[in-house]
Order: C-alpha cells, then sequence, then structure tokens
C-alpha cells in the first residue's frame, strides 16, 4: 500500500475562515476563530492522519501590511507558508476582489505548486453573485482550481479534502500518527485565553494583548496552570481586570471550560495581569513569545 503525506499551506486576507476550515478537516480546535481580524498570530500544523496518508494543514496570520514588528513577524510566518508546500490553499470570501499585499499575490500566481483557490462563506450568497465570483477569480488566479465552499457550514470541505489526497505526493508520515500538532500543550493554554480577551475586550485591548503560561503542572485528575496577560500599558492593566476583577473573573472561567474540554480533565487556572512596556515593538520581547525566530 502507497502512503501519501505533505504539507498543505492555507493562505488568504484576515478573517475569510483559514482557522474554520482547518479545524474543520482537523475536526479540533487548534485555532482562534473570533469575528475579529488579525486572531491568528502564528503559524500553527494541525495534522490529519489516515493509514494511508498523512495531510500536515498549516494555518497562517492572514495578510496585512505590517504597522508595527509584531504584524511583521506574523506576514514572516506566511512568506515561510510559500516555501515548503506541497499543496497551496488560497481563501478568499464572497465579495472580496483582491489580496492585500500584491507581492504575495504574485507568489500565488506564478506558484510552481498546485493551488486551490478556496471561494469561502457562499452560505451568505446568490447564484449569480457566486458565478459572477468564480469567473471574477478564474481570470485573477488562472493557474488555480476553484471551490465554492462554506467552511462553516461544511459545505464541500470533503471534496476539497479528497482532491488535497489527490494532489499529495507519495511519502512517509513527517509527524508520529498519534500526533494532532507541533504546538506545546502551553500554546493552547495562551490561546485559549487569548481568545477569551478577543471575544469580550474591544479596540486596541487584544491586540496589545500577549499570554504567557509560566506553570504547567498535571496531576492524574487535575491540571494546575498559572498563565500572566501581558499588556502594554497601566490604563490596559485596569481594564483587562475590570471593576473588583470582574473582568478577570469571566475570561479566567470560560478559558476554563474550554480548556477542560480540550485536556478533557479538571482544570485549575489562575490568571495574572503584567505590563510589558511596548513589547509589540520590542525584538526581543517578540522572540521571547515565539515570534521573530527566524531573524
Amino acid at each position: 500500500m502507497t502512503h501519501k503525506a505533505g504539507f498543505v499551506n492555507i493562505i488568504g486576507n484576515p478573517n475569510v475562515g483559514k482557522s474554520t476550515l482547518m479545524n474543520a478537516f482537523v475536526g479540533e480546535k487548534l485555532s482562534i476563530i473570533t469575528s475579529k481580524a488579525q486572531t491568528t498570530r502564528h503559524r500553527i500544523l494541525g495534522i490529519v492522519n489516515g493509514d494511508d496518508f498523512q495531510v500536515v494543514l498549516s494555518d497562517t496570520p492572514g495578510i496585512i501590511k505590517p504597522a508595527y514588528e509584531l504584524q511583521a513577524s506574523m506576514m514572516d510566518f506566511v512568506k515561510s507558508a510559500f516555501e515548503d508546500a506541497d499543496v497551496l490553499i488560497y481563501m478568499v470570501e464572497i465579495g472580496e476582489q483582491n489580496l492585500k499585499d500584491e507581492a504575495f499575490f504574485k507568489k500565488i500566481t506564478n506558484a510552481k505548486i498546485p493551488v486551490l483557490l478556496l471561494l469561502n462563506k457562499i452560505d451568505t450568497s446568490n447564484q449569480e453573485q457566486l458565478e459572477n465570483q468564480v469567473q471574477l477569480w478564474a481570470e485573477k488566479v488562472p493557474n488555480a482550481e476553484i471551490f465554492p465552499i462554506s467552511a462553516l457550514q461544511g459545505f464541500n470541505v470533503k471534496e476539497v479534502f479528497n482532491r488535497i489526497l489527490d494532489l499529495l505526493p507519495e511519502s512517509p508520515p513527517f509527524y508520529p500518527k498519534d500526533q494532532l500538532t507541533d504546538k506545546p500543550e502551553r500554546f493552547f493554554i495562551n490561546e485559549k485565553i487569548r481568545e477569551k480577551i478577543l471575544l469580550h475586550y474591544k479596540k486596541e485591548i487584544p491586540y496589545a494583548v500577549e499570554i504567557e503560561t509560566e506553570e504547567f503542572f498535571e496531576e492524574e485528575t487535575i491540571i494546575r496552570i498559572r498563565s500572566v496577560i501581558m499588556v502594554e500599558r497601566e490604563t490596559q492593566k485596569g481594564i483587562i481586570i475590570g471593576h473588583k476583577g470582574s473582568a478577570l473573573k469571566r475570561v479566567g472561567v470560560e478559558a476554563r471550560k474550554d480548556l477542560e474540554v480540550f485536556f478533557g480533565k479538571q482544570i485549575h487556572l489562575e490568571l495574572y495581569v503584567k505590563v510589558n512596556k511596548n513589547w509589540r515593538s520590542n525584538q526581543n520581547q517578540l522572540k521571547r513569545f515565539g515570534y521573530n525566530n527566524n531573524k
């Protein structure tokens, strides 16, 4: 029996549904999903295994023009997605006309590997709009196969996955067959907490936040976690904590519930808030948080 394996990298503008698609493929909530742009900051691998295949999916940050060091590092993760892909998924949503960065767009149209262009959120459109969009993207990206999908509703997701399997090269697996992702447990703890902050705070607050899990102790029936929420200014610290700690408590309760589902164990979660001035523009701090490691 031949075995297929390869890297399938998902790119596109912010908020087009890249994380929703990867989670649908993997069957686990590995990537944060919210209605806010720039939710994904890292390149996150999700691994789907079968008896005769291994698909290594890569969710990447949405393509933007960087305004500060953190965003520049996020775009480096996107650039790296072009370098090791066996299949490239370029995701757009109904109504979208172009990619925010022309250089990335040229890389897609000149790609020497198979490109699948997924036209997402078709459940929000009508037949005429869908046909117009398919024609538009067929002209813009003539080297791509186009699939209209709804990642949220699961429409055409299986068909796309089957096409990926067709396109994968013959290869032994790259990771152990029981492995789901390349990220450690602490990464997902940080992401669950950050997701709740994205959901409950407005304006600049979610983008000025980074999470660091300082302690992770797993016992037979419980996991004890201590995590720190980093902000850039004292005023942001006050907003995160809220009146008599109520806002921070809500984040903690909701994150704990998600983590108990994720780990399948009782969770004891302690949250603290610290000020780490201008960390988004500080090269050393970014390296500490797992960004800029390729520089």
